[in-house]
């Protein structure tokens, strides 16, 4: 159960001023089709967080304990790093609707927005680190949506609301005491 919930947490907190919520701003005005936007938004987040969470697991087979111990910590710190770095929205992301309609276009475009991007990293991370990826992926999933479904309906209203810094201090926080937690040893039980 804490792997969903810290998953939770940490990518709602996390997704609060990424690109793929800029991406849900822009979807949601160009738009103004809101179901199709948030299922584009879920389908795109299971698809790309479970390979994530797949290969997070298949990370913990393949790598020694120690070795992994080393490898999660450190992720977790560069995490907190890059999180606190804001992200900016490419254009040509938002252009694919033409062809895709509504929902296609979110799917496309979020399902690549989120190729490496933070989000990803760190269901890939806690994946290895909790030995649950399947509850790793719905909290990532969960923390998606918890972020940008209201992007979707409430748009540059909500943003303008948001203290944007803080909220990436945060994030950057917890990602930053995972880092060291692990560094230390936390999840040795766990075998790494």
């Amino acid at each position: 159960m804490e792997s969903l919930l810290v998953s939770t947490g940490v990518v709602a907190l996390a997704e609060i001023g990424d690109k793929t919520q800029l991406l849900a701003f822009i979807l949601a005005a160009r738009f103004k089709k809101p179901v199709p936007i948030v299922l584009g938004i879920l389908a795109a987040t299971i698809v790309n967080h479970g390979l994530a969470g797949a290969l997070g697991s298949w990370i913990t087979s393949a790598i020694s304990a120690e070795v992994l111990r080393w490898v999660l910590g450190l992720s977790f710190l560069g995490m907190a790093v890059w999180t606190l770095i804001p992200d900016k929205i490419e254009e040509e992301e938002t252009r694919v609707a033409t062809k895709f309609g509504v929902f296609g276009a979110t799917l496309i475009t979020f399902f690549l927005a989120e190729m490496g991007d933070k989000t990803q990293i760190a269901t890939v991370a806690m994946a290895a680190h909790y030995a649950s990826p399947l509850l790793v992926v719905a909290g990532t999933t969960l923390g998606m949506l918890i972020a940008d479904v209201p992007a979707v309906f409430v748009g540059d209203k909500l943003a303008a609301k948001i203290p944007m810094k803080l909220v990436h201090t945060v994030a950057a926080a917890i990602f930053a005491a995972l880092g060291i937690a692990t560094l230390l040893g936390a999840g040795a039980k766990l075998g790494f």
